[in-house]
């Protein structure tokens, strides 16, 4: 019996820490998910991580032949493998790599967990025919992954790339880097809520959200209330937007992008995000880039994104190396 060759993405998030194996063409297999519990060591995570990918892999093993582990983690750096200053995991300094080591007898590679998705989109999405694109994930936090002439931009030092990090607000919203005013604090499921509380303490609008007390009200609950044209929710959406697509018109003019990709959290708005950041990009991107640069969501529909990034990262270490 031929067996499936795959390799197993790992996405570690701040709440939770998915797994999947993926084939050459994106389709995932015996997907599951623990919680991470930040607060807990590293050492307790990869030995629970393993426990279950034992648990749901037992029996299966006939069907498939892993040839590698890509890991997705925030404030990972590629080249020592290595998850360094997390805030959304409370850890300082951690060899990732070195732990996985310890479970999987085989190539592992790490990196930061929009730059894993950036990968998935040029493997399995919509960058398949990409060389230039940046992909943003607008999500708890906001990952962002710089794709230049078919390669992943890590810099000098593995952190290159930080571009929910950028100010585009002097001394605005506090922001857990501990700067103020920067990109994330904006556009993000947790901007986008502070921006609805402070439309809602500066303007005279009906709202079916004022219903809900201030911790009952979530990303989705804006989302839902824009869809059913809640007059408040949509500027909520209009603000972001324009807060993103004038700061996306100074990365055009740096980068000078085929496109850029928007995954999960407020990717799933659509259109009440999408028309918003496309107009204030273009109304203020330098007249050479204009009309150039496409703003698209992302084309990982097969299945958890994360784990396709980081599913990605391990074939691309493959096919580099062979």
């Amino acid at each position: 019996m031929n067996r499936k060759k795959v390799t197993l993405g790992i996405e570690i998030g701040g709440t939770q820490t998915s797994f999947g194996l993926v084939d050459i063409s994106g389709n995932c297999y015996i997907e599951s998910k623990i919680p991470t519990k930040a607060n807990e060591s590293p050492e307790a995570l990869f030995e629970r991580l393993y426990k279950k990918f034992n648990k749901v892999y037992k029996g299966e093993s006939n069907k498939y032949e892993l040839l590698g582990v890509g890991i997705g983690a925030p404030s990972a750096n590629y080249y020592k493998g290595t998850v360094e200053y997390s805030s959304n995991l409370n850890w300082i300094y951690v060899n990732i790599i070195d732990l996985a080591k310890k479970y999987f007898d085989l190539p592992i590679v790490i990196a930061n967990d929009a730059n894993a998705a950036a990968l998935g989109e040029m493997k399995f999405g919509v960058a398949k025919k990409m060389k230039n694109f940046i992909q943003l994930t607008l999500s708890r936090g906001f990952g962002s992954g710089i794709v230049v002439d078919g390669n992943i931009v890590y810099g000098s030092d593995g952190f290159a790339g930080e571009i929910g990090h950028t100010i585009v607000e002097k001394n605005g919203r506090s922001c857990g880097c501990g700067r103020k005013g920067c990109l994330e604090t904006y556009v993000s499921v947790g901007g986008l809520v502070r921006t609805y509380y402070e439309l809602l303490s500066k303007i005279n609008e009906t709202s079916v959200l004022k219903e809900f007390s201030p911790n009952q009200i979530n990303a989705d609950l804006v989302l839902r209330a824009a869809k059913n044209g809640d007059k408040l929710a949509i500027s909520a959406f209009e603000y972001t937007g324009q807060i993103l697509g004038e700061a996306l018109a100074n990365v055009v003019a740096y980068l000078s992008p085929e496109a850029v990709i928007l995954s999960e959290g407020l990717a799933a708005a659509g259109d009440l995000l999408l028309n918003p950041t496309k107009h204030h990009m273009e109304k203020n991107m330098l007249n050479l880039f204009q009309g150039k640069v496409e703003i698209l969501l992302s084309g990982l529909v097969k299945g958890n994104v994360a784990i396709l990034g980081a599913s990605a990262l391990s074939w691309h270490n493959i096919q580099k190396n062979k």
